[in-house]
């Protein structure tokens, strides 16, 4: 990323109160202090992004599309947008093909009235999820919060996501969380906080620490090759030491029917 160097002149406090942030783990210096405080008042007015990308079927159980089943209430999509706006993100992008994104706009229109601003953007075809995620570049200019259309994630805080990525400085930061069938997700490998190698789906593993649907991201990751954000672009950030995790004891809970949406509590 890009970094320019300026100059501002504070009172004696507000030097303080910046310096008192200094923590020498991922703040090292007052520079860092200052950028972190920054992005964390212009947090305010976050993005957030619902990937529903992919073949139309792949997200139908019985005719019906899996984000528009009822949880709680409400269509589950709906407990996505009030979640995002709960934790202060007022821009949306809403990814998908036409049927998707009809469906969608259907039940949350432009979003005023959850408060927040929605943006569909249409896919023509895709051969993954970082071809779909890549239909955001030169739309996002910082960083964004992503989450996967299927899953209900009431229970996790969005704003540790959003602070541990601000605070490690990542290029990604993804959700993590342990699985007793390892071999159906993503696992990492890490050391403290960087994940030093991710796999998706391995055939056989003994480490169950998995990859949740859910990551905070820099518009930097649309420059990197791959179709798929699993088997390309996850392992590739990994190789170069700039994908870092936020451990969480909450899980998603992945809604493919209305039996697993009734079991929703």
């Amino acid at each position: 990323m890009m970094k320019q160097k300026i100059s501002i002149t504070l009172d004696e406090h507000a030097i303080k109160e910046i310096d008192s942030t200094v923590d020498n783990i991922y703040i090292r210096n007052r520079s860092q202090a200052i950028e972190h405080l920054v992005k964390t008042a212009l947090g305010e007015n976050k993005t957030a992004v619902i990937l529903a990308g992919g073949p139309e079927e792949q997200l139908k159980t019985k005719g019906e599309f899996c984000f528009s089943l009822p949880v709680r209430g409400s269509s589950l999509i709906e407990g996505m947008v009030k979640k995002f706006r709960e934790h202060r993100f007022k821009a949306i992008y809403v990814i998908g093909r036409h049927a998707v994104i009809t469906r969608i706009f259907e039940l949350l229109k432009d979003g005023s009235s959850y408060g927040v601003k929605i943006t569909y953007i249409e896919e023509k075809h895709s051969k993954g999820t970082a071809d779909s995620l890549r239909l955001l570049k030169g739309k996002v200019s910082g960083t964004f919060l992503t989450v996967y259309c299927d899953i209900y994630f009431n229970r996790i805080n969005l704003d540790e996501v959003w602070k541990d990525h601000l605070k490690q400085g990542s290029l990604c930061t993804l959700m993590l969380t342990t699985s007793s069938k390892p071999s159906e997700k993503g696992t990492v490998i890490v050391e403290g906080t960087k994940i030093l190698q991710f796999i998706q789906k391995p055939k056989q593993s003994d480490i169950y620490l998995v990859f949740s649907p859910i990551f905070a991201a820099e518009p930097e990751i649309f420059d990197y090759p791959g179709t798929s954000l699993e088997q390309d672009v996850f392992p590739a950030l990994a190789e170069k030491g700039l994908l870092y995790g936020h451990m969480s004891s909450e899980k998603e809970i992945h809604v493919r029917s209305r039996e697993e949406a009734g079991r929703v509590r």
